[in-house]
């Protein structure tokens, strides 16, 4: 699975956290009255300017990120637990950036990092409500009790491997519905926010033909270059039986690519990072492991099944 940030392996570790674990090292206690900091809030109470600079001088201590790493921290929120306050963390690395987030004691004596939750509520409502799969292709019956949501960038080589995966989950279960969102990794993927946009040029001609230049996109991905890319959209346009000129035209209009942006500005509010990321009705799959996305889909339909 790709990540952003793979220039140390602190920032590798920070990016691969997926369960919250305690830090009993103790964060400074605010001083009320502290100075002010750019990371706080710009009316933050007394006192939490001062957690906010604790917080950033533990956090470097635990990653060893020194004064190369660029923190920013904050503003702080409350967290699902009363005693907390959730700090959203971004750090950036020889122009590499990746954002997280921490828990923090509103006594400043403990940290927590991974993810917190209420049990009263659906962990994955809010997930949900930010998906937007309206608008997007999409394949399956509309009606389908599973929803799968794909954040996907068609010069990915894992986003090939789902691609190849997929077929099998489908076959196994024909009634789920997958959503494709585009999330072009344009720092590293160079002719993959073209294709996309020429995907979604596809689509605007033709829904079913977004899947046929979807399929020939990962099929031909090793022989596509950032010189060849808009030769190969539109012979696969044309081989589509789609009207090549308007076609053309989509490419360099500016529809396609608000339609692929409001697609990665998702990703992001949802913190996706990398590709493939997948959202079975809301439960996320970072990296598209096939096996994870077949086991979120049994357990959705069971409990659909239930009266």
């Amino acid at each position: 699975m790709w990540r952003r940030v793979l220039v140390m392996s602190a920032m590798a570790v920070w990016c691969a956290a997926t369960i919250a674990t305690a830090q009993n090292s103790a964060v400074h206690a605010p001083a009320p009255g502290g100075s002010s900091s750019r990371n706080a809030p710009a009316a933050a109470p007394a006192g939490q300017e001062q957690l906010l600079k604790s917080a950033e001088a533990f956090v470097r201590t635990l990653f060893a990120w020194g004064p190369d790493f660029n923190l920013h921290l904050g503003p702080l929120a409350q967290a699902a637990a009363p005693d907390f306050y959730r700090i959203p963390v971004e750090v950036t690395y020889k122009g590499q950036s990746d954002h997280g987030e921490i828990f923090v004691s509103k006594d400043g004596k403990t940290m927590l990092r991974g993810e917190m939750f209420d049990m009263g509520t659906d962990p994955f409502a809010d997930n949900r409500s930010k998906l937007h799969v309206t608008g997007n292709p999409s394949t399956g019956p509309d009606d389908a009790s599973v929803t799968i949501v794909e954040f996907s960038d068609f010069e990915c080589p894992h986003c090939l491997e789902f691609h190849r995966a997929f077929s099998a989950i489908q076959a196994k279960f024909p009634a789920i519905k997958l959503v494709y969102k585009d999330f072009p990794l344009t720092t590293v993927h160079p002719w993959a926010e073209t294709a996309a946009i020429g995907a979604r040029c596809a689509f605007q001609q033709s829904p079913a033909a977004f899947w046929k230049m979807h399929d020939s996109l990962f099929d031909n991905q090793n022989a596509i270059t950032p010189q060849n890319v808009s030769e190969k959209l539109t012979g696969f346009a044309t081989d589509e039986g789609l009207n090549a000129d308007a076609f053309k035209a989509c490419l360099s209009s500016a529809d396609a690519p608000k339609a692929v942006e409001a697609n990665r500005a998702d990703g992001l509010a949802l913190g996706v990072n990398s590709t493939p990321t997948v959202y079975v009705n809301g439960r996320p799959v970072v990296g598209g492991d096939p096996n994870a996305v077949a086991q979120y889909i049994e357990y959705e339909m069971a409990a659909h099944s239930k009266p």
